[in-house]
């Protein structure tokens, strides 16, 4: 199923800032790579089969990547943070497009705040 906007439900076909992150992507090695989108799956799953129906792609490293399936990114990315939270959020958002349910998404807020990542969410159709 694909990836919609809001609130129109067209489908996205391009992944932003792909030309920027590809490259790093393409340096991550295919095992670590394969790992990575084995777990957000399975993370992505636990919400999917919940009655939950958000999941925001900055929540779910966490903020220390050593020693965790996130690693090989800031590997790839040489250690800059920004540039491996923006890689993530690259990975995050091919795997919501590849998804079998149907996920939206938009940039919010708690509390006057912004989130800073992606908030993806179910559409039940």
């Amino acid at each position: 199923m694909p990836l919609y906007t809001v609130p129109d439900l067209k489908v996205i076909t391009r992944i932003p800032h792909d030309r920027e992150n590809r490259p790093i992507i393409n340096r991550i090695p295919r095992r670590d790579y394969d790992k990575i989108i084995e777990e957000l799956n399975r993370r992505i799953d636990e919400v999917a089969n919940s009655d939950e129906e958000l999941i925001t792609a900055g929540w779910i490293p966490g903020n220390n990547w050593d020693g965790t399936v996130w690693a090989p990114i800031s590997v790839a990315a040489n250690g800059d943070p920004q540039r491996s939270g923006m890689v993530f959020g690259a990975i995050v958002f091919e795997v919501m497009m590849n998804r079998p349910e149907d996920w939206s998404l938009g940039k919010y807020q708690i509390n006057g705040r912004d989130i800073g990542s992606t908030t993806y969410f179910r559409i039940k159709r």
